[in-house]
């Protein structure tokens, strides 16, 4: 039974420690939707979305309304495109992101994501053709997210598709120019994607996945530092049992909005995603949960120890409050994104590679970094071969969604706007990583792939 504690505790989660639910995200099967001629094909995508999509906006206000719980974003995720559009005669699929793109603003949805390929151990033609269309795709469209998984702790890392990718985010960047290469930011490389993962850029649904579910993304790094504060200078134990008891509180309101939403649009109810994700405004941060237990800045010794403790736990209370928690419930420590995160790195105290140090532990990776707009694709190709062997040998997902700021340096803003925020411009490590990366072909599998 839900007491009067309980629900004035939820009450002031919502009121006073920015707890939302983040997205109600409609994942939705387009694979009746392949045709020989594209301009058919897409008619199909379009008049399918719109159909089964129809009233997810007005279902989230509802719920909003009703029971008082702020549901900031409400978007849809779609079979990877490259799958998709393959068996088509189109030369490019800028057709199908605009279809998405069409789709998206008639239902009225925050994001659309899938716009995606899956090369983590080869590339199809289709694939090939998906990838070469993502700059001019997010150049043409508003709220079409894309990504690619080049790499698994199954198969390995394609390195082809690696450097590829570093040309592609450049490309993206360029095209973008004008908006501080905004586009990037619609973007992310995926190690160990998954196929029920709510949150954008990286949002797909995957082939094994149903005709139509709804998946829910909730956070609360507000909840997490505020309960904290009243265990200061306890023993980790202590902080580690603060957190779980939080975020069970936080996975039930994620539950009880799924449930609602998969009732009330007649589909099925997928998963929660219990992920700790920030936003810009003050009192919504990751980075601050970790000072709070000790850490003075955000990126000083201690702070990946601290994010591991965060991560572990979240998950550990996520799934005693519900059978269903999926996606990448965990920490996120997208830079732009967080408050606490850009006071770190405009202090010194946070770097790129005690980023890369912290993903090994958070749940996803390199997220909203900002860098130079002069940095060498070799170099992108680097980082990104990085995050995926970190996530290829910890059996875990990592991703870089990195935005290389055309004209701006070093120490400079870059305002993105809303959710995505703002961000300075990072340095990076400027050896030369280009024999490195032009040897290309496949990094193996490591032997912790061999579980039959």
């Amino acid at each position: 039974m839900i007491n009067e504690r309980e629900i004035l505790s939820t009450i002031k989660m919502i009121k006073s420690e920015n707890l939302d639910v983040r997205t109600i995200t409609m994942g939705l099967s387009l694979r009746d939707c392949v045709h020989s001629d594209y301009k058919t094909s897409c008619d199909k995508i379009i008049k399918k979305i719109t159909t089964y999509a129809k009233d997810l906006v007005k279902t989230g206000n509802d719920i909003e309304s009703e029971y008082g719980i702020p549901i900031v974003n409400k978007r849809i995720s779609v079979t990877p495109i490259s799958m998709i559009a393959e068996s088509s005669d189109a030369k490019d699929y800028v057709p199908f992101a605009k279809a998405l793109d069409t789709a998206a603003k008639e239902v009225g949805v925050d994001f659309i994501g899938g716009f995606s390929a899956l090369v983590e151990k080869g590339v199809t033609v289709g694939d090939r053709i998906l990838i070469d269309s993502i700059p001019e795709a997010l150049s043409m469209t508003d709220v079409v997210c894309s990504s690619v998984n080049v790499g698994g702790t199954k198969s390995g890392i394609n390195m082809d598709c690696v450097k590829h990718m570093g040309q592609i985010i450049k490309q993206t960047a360029h095209l973008t120019r004008e908006k501080d290469g905004l586009g990037c930011a619609k973007l992310v490389v995926f190690a160990n994607a998954v196929s029920d993962n709510p949150f954008m850029a990286g949002a797909f649904h995957g082939v094994g996945e149903g005709e139509c579910v709804v998946n829910v993304g909730v956070s609360g790094p507000g909840v997490v530092h505020s309960a904290l504060k009243s265990v200061r200078g306890e023993p980790f134990d202590v902080v580690a049992e603060t957190i779980k008891k939080t975020a069970f509180k936080i996975t039930r309101v994620g539950q009880l909005v799924a449930k609602e939403a998969s009732s009330r649009l007649g589909v099925d109810f997928g998963i929660v995603d219990l992920s700790l994700a920030p936003t810009p405004a003050v009192g919504d941060s990751v980075a601050r949960i970790l000072e709070e237990m000790g850490i003075s800045t955000c990126g000083g010794h201690g702070t990946t120890a601290a994010l591991a403790l965060l991560n572990d736990a979240v998950k550990k209370g996520g799934v005693m409050a519900s059978s269903h928690v999926g996606g990448l419930s965990g920490a996120f420590i997208p830079i732009s994104e967080d408050e606490g995160m850009i006071a770190a790195v405009q202090k010194g105290a946070l770097s790129l590679d005690k980023l890369e140090a912290m993903t090994c532990v958070c749940s996803v990776g390199l997220d909203m970094v900002a860098v130079p707009g002069s940095i060498p694709a070799e170099t992108i190709s680097a980082i990104i071969a990085d995050e995926a062997a970190i996530g290829m040998i910890n059996n875990k997902t990592t991703a870089v969604r990195i935005i290389p700021v055309p004209g701006k340096d070093v120490g400079e803003m870059v305002e993105f706007g809303g959710l995505l925020g703002r961000a300075p411009i990072m340095p990076y490590n400027t050896e030369s990583a280009f024999d490195f990366i032009m040897r290309g072909g496949k990094i193996p599998a490591p032997l912790q792939a061999l579980r039959n």
